[in-house]
């Protein structure tokens, strides 16, 4: 069944021919829980990155906003995911936008994530940690379709057990193909050449099937 076409914003600026097919979702690295007491002890975060004391500070395309993150592959692809937020689900405001955060207290391992510059927040007042349901159902299907797009680099903390839906963060170690993979497409032009159109029958069927742990069949 088709769901119904919403009505949007913006439909969509100057954006990503789709990445076809669903890549196997590369999942988190074995990392220990290491949350103590409010912080945070491991020297890499929860998805395998090292712990920064420092971040980049990228630019989201089409905002006069910036962002701080890891470096390469990482900035890459978080600042896509910012990008689409901004253009396809609502404009970025200020103090929307969190990436790096070294003082950041970590409730949840995901939360470490912030640490290594591998993690996005976007309008936590709007959707904070432990509430469900924020998104409108045409929202989430955005946030589907960039997942999917993304071929299993990043998850979103909606599908978390404690649920974060202004939480983005990389799914893969540091050097993963998955995470090269989706970084060349859009370094390539691949997600910049075209209109997304994620109400299309065939990216809704993906988008809806995907979750943290990837596609559910």
């Amino acid at each position: 069944m088709t769901m119904p076409r919403p009505f949007s914003r913006r439909l969509f600026l100057g954006s990503a021919a789709a990445f076809t097919g669903l890549a196997g979702f590369a999942g988190f690295a074995a990392v220990p829980t290491a949350v103590a007491a409010g912080g945070w002890s491991g020297p890499v975060s929860a998805n395998g990155w090292p712990i920064l004391t420092r971040a980049g500070v990228f630019a989201i395309e089409g905002s006069n906003h910036t962002v701080a993150l890891a470096e390469g592959d990482a900035a890459t692809i978080l600042a896509h995911v910012a990008r689409r937020f901004h253009y396809e689900i609502d404009s970025l405001r200020d103090g929307d936008l969190v990436g790096f955060a070294p003082d950041r207290p970590v409730t949840q391992p995901y939360e470490s994530n912030y640490l290594s510059g591998t993690a996005i927040a976007i309008r936590t007042v709007c959707y904070p940690l432990g509430a469900r349901g924020g998104l409108y159902p045409w929202e989430e299907t955005v946030v589907r379709d960039i997942l999917a797009e993304l071929g299993g680099a990043v998850s979103w903390g909606g599908d978390e057990q404690t649920p974060m839906e202004s939480h983005f963060q990389l799914a893969c170690a540091p050097g993963h193909p998955v995470l090269q993979a989706a970084a060349q497409r859009i370094r390539g032009g691949q997600a910049t050449l075209g209109a997304i159109d994620a109400f299309a029958p065939d990216r809704l069927e993906a988008a809806q099937k995907y979750r943290l742990h990837g596609p559910t069949s």
